[in-house]
């Protein structure tokens, strides 16, 4: 995967950020993630090689999204696997939220776990815990075994989760460990990239979230030195037949080798408002300015791209 290959998809996540971000606080989730999907499909399809989505926004019948087995791009250069999310917070973007990208992770092919769209456990912690957080350990025995990793104390420590009412339980276990707690609305794929990232704040994710955001969270975790385990935890019926049809299980817990493979590997992200991985989208005297991220593999660069669009 070359340079300019990782460039072409920084311009594919600015459109589909720039389209979503007409619709910030209008209360339209749909026409949001719509517009978004539409820009990252037509820009993909102008691209020399040939995508496949492994794991995205769903299966072929729940068009207009970016289906898992979808084929992108001309269909002239490399064969890639992709994970996407267009519209990663899509309830941000139509509420006015905190925190929301458009987001691809990329890799050579048979490089991504294909799955299908469902959820799994997390847990991921940035390079100096790497080593010693495990799955399915208790909470406070993570929690205080990052600490020590980091040099900090227990109370110094915070966990990024999701706000939702399955972790009530694990948000008080956190608690009483006397370690902090900070709660997203949405977008566990920055959440677990935050604990790379030294200035974030952020220790640890832990909680359920959706499996494409596993992949495409793993991609940057792994170049960038960190650890996250993901298990599938259907939370319906219909989500076990589709782990069922697809021959895995929800015993298997998956690092980010397992998550994607080798090092031809890029992870691409526009931000739409700012989150605790990029800034937003803001619009000037007739110009447009986007804050992207691109994370290559190979050289393990990060790149901040900030970009200005004239506005049409």
């Amino acid at each position: 995967m070359d340079r300019n290959l990782a460039l072409e998809f920084v311009r594919v996540t600015e459109a589909a950020a720039i389209a979503a971000s007409k619709w910030v606080g209008k209360g339209e989730a749909k026409k949001a993630d719509g517009a978004a999907v539409d820009e990252m499909r037509d820009r993909f399809n102008q691209i020399d090689f040939a995508g496949t989505v492994v794991i995205g926004e769903g299966s072929k019948d729940e068009a207009p999204e970016l289906y898992n087995g979808e084929k992108v791009g001309t269909g002239k250069g490399p064969r890639m696997d992709l994970a996407i999310d267009p519209l990663e917070c899509t309830d941000s973007v139509a509420y006015g939220r905190y925190n929301a990208i458009a987001v691809i992770a990329a890799g050579s092919h048979g490089s991504l776990l294909n799955a299908p769209d469902t959820y799994m456990e997390k847990l991921a912690a940035g390079p100096k815990a790497a080593k010693v957080i495990k799955m399915g350990a208790p909470v406070r025995v993570n929690i205080e075994k990052t600490a020590k990793a980091l040099g900090k104390k227990v109370g110094d420590v915070t966990v990024c989760v999701m706000d939702r009412d399955r972790h009530k339980d694990l948000i008080a276990q956190i608690r009483k460990t006397g370690a902090r707690v900070r709660l997203i609305t949405d977008g566990d794929v920055a959440g677990a990239i935050a604990p790379c990232m030294p200035d974030s704040g952020i220790d640890l994710l832990m909680g359920i979230g959706a499996s494409a955001e596993s992949v495409l969270a793993g991609v940057a975790v792994k170049i960038l030195g960190g650890q996250l385990y993901a298990r599938f935890n259907p939370l319906k019926e219909e989500h076990r037949q589709l782990l069922k049809k697809a021959g895995l299980n929800d015993k298997k817990v998956y690092g980010v080798n397992e998550l994607c493979k080798g090092k031809m590997l890029t992870f691409t992200a526009t931000g739409i408002i700012d989150g605790p991985l990029l800034q937003g989208v803001r619009y000037a005297d007739n110009i447009i300015i986007t804050h992207s991220i691109v994370i290559r593999g190979q050289s393990g660069t990060i790149r901040y791209i900030t970009t200005h669009h004239k506005e049409k």
